[in-house]
């Protein structure tokens, strides 16, 4: 938004406060809420900050304690706005907008354990070589019934029929028109925002909903999905449900997915890599599915990051179990489907809705570019259900961090600071979580053992 006059919009709009967006490592939005004046007072002087911290907090609100990578004690960091993304924020009642904010440190350098700078990172690393990048974001969701008890199951919500779904009803055009209110505010609402979604449907469980983004800049894609799970989460609020994201909230339902559709452009010819002259499959292109293959279990802290994460990756669920790849098949992990030879390009099935949109971008070019770089060669496509092939994926958060431990060339690629510090949230969210006694444990052990 060259020459974007951001305190005229203010003006123009009587904005009377901004929210200052920062993504932490689980795509969670921290930051400040300022009136609008003192935003643009602090814009001028860079003098609106926030403690490193920030980075090095756990999905439960609490600190990695014992940090190593950083030291945010002692260290404040400054709030850079990125002035395009400013944005009027259609569900508050006063007038307010809101900000997506880089950060950096007092000598101007950016904070190299930030999710969003991680993704422009790698995206440097592709123009370095001449290269764009390209994706289609697609985001499951569940519609469910407020729950206040933390230890009661989640129900689905209940739409227009006043009835529960008893069962998904997949691509149900009624169904789906079930939650037309709820939509209706999440289409007007994105509209407001310039979040530019394409497509709804019904997935396959009760009140599971998904929407389909429009391809383009992998960074504006990943600034749109953290946008747009806030905006879905407020427009359910709105009508007294909530609106989930974890990767598995129902237990005998599918899970949700954030599919990543992703082809590379040739910086000076505008050419899609991944085809050939003829519309044949480029070296490239299967040099970067073999990137996706070899780096997947190391890549798993990313794409799945919680630890209800792996619930969703089981067999026959919608959900993938391997690391094969296949032409327009969906229980491969990694799809190429039919497309003209402009358009071709490679979905990776595996992220679920509760990743970081910026790292699991991030981790999922990166995995890619180092296909291409090392040229590394993937397995023949598969035919038929990947479902009869052994479960490869890591079955839990400690298997896939001790294969991201062993991946050196995709630490570099990230940054050895950033993952550490990223280790770190995570051990130590595995670490409250281990102290939980579940309803399971409870039921099944209280007076059996």
């Amino acid at each position: 938004m060259p020459g974007f006059d951001h305190e005229g919009w203010i003006r123009e709009n009587a904005i009377d406060e901004v929210e200052c967006l920062v993504p932490d490592m689980s795509g969670v939005p921290r930051g400040k809420i300022l009136p609008a004046q003192k935003f643009l007072k602090g814009l001028a002087s860079r003098s609106l900050r926030v403690p490193e911290e920030l980075f090095i907090l756990t999905v439960t609100g609490r600190y990695w304690t014992e940090p190593t990578a950083t030291n945010p004690a002692s260290i404040d960091v400054t709030l850079e706005p990125v002035i395009e993304t400013l944005r009027r924020v259609p569900w508050h009642e006063n007038p307010t907008a809101s900000v997506i904010c880089d950060v950096s440190y007092t000598d101007g350098r950016p904070v190299d354990i930030a999710p969003r700078e991680v993704l422009k990172n790698v995206l440097r690393q592709y123009e370095k070589k001449g290269l764009k990048p390209v994706i289609a974001p697609e985001l499951e969701f569940y519609l469910v019934k407020r729950n206040l008890d933390p230890d009661y199951p989640l129900e689905p919500a209940v739409g227009r029929t006043g009835r529960q779904e008893a069962s998904g009803q997949a691509y149900g055009i009624d169904s789906a028109n079930d939650f037309d209110d709820v939509v209706e505010d999440i289409y007007d609402w994105c509209e407001v925002q310039e979040i530019d979604i394409d497509t709804i449907s019904h997935e396959s469980g009760p009140a599971q909903l998904e929407i389909n983004f429009n391809h383009g800049d992998p960074l504006e894609l990943a600034d749109q999905v953290f946008l747009f799970k806030r905006t879905v989460r407020q427009a359910a609020l709105k009508h007294d449900i909530y609106a989930t994201f974890m990767a598995k909230p129902h237990e005998n339902e599918p899970g949700s997915a954030m599919h990543i559709h992703q082809s590379v452009i040739d910086m000076e010819t505008g050419r899609n890599i991944f085809a050939t002259a003829r519309g044949r499959h480029s070296a490239k292109f299967l040099h970067y599915i073999g990137g996706l293959q070899r780096y997947m279990g190391a890549a798993m802290p990313f794409y799945a990051p919680n630890v209800n994460s792996y619930r969703r990756l089981v067999p026959y669920s919608d959900a993938p179990t391997t690391t094969h790849w296949g032409i327009d098949n969906r229980t491969a992990p990694l799809r190429a489907p039919f497309a003209a030879p402009q358009n071709t390009r490679i979905e990776n099935r595996v992220p679920g809705a509760d990743a970081n949109p910026y790292l699991a971008i991030a981790v999922s070019l990166a995995c890619g570019l180092l296909g291409m770089k090392e040229k590394i060669r993937p397995s023949d496509p598969i035919e038929g259900s990947a479902y009869r092939y052994a479960h490869t994926l890591p079955l839990t958060m400690e298997e896939a961090l001790s294969k991201l431990a062993h991946a050196r060339s995709l630490k570099q690629m990230l940054g050895e600071r950033f993952i550490e510090a990223y280790v770190g949230v995570k051990e130590a969210e595995m670490e409250q979580w281990r102290r939980v006694i579940s309803s399971w444990e409870r039921e099944h052990l209280l007076l059996n053992v």
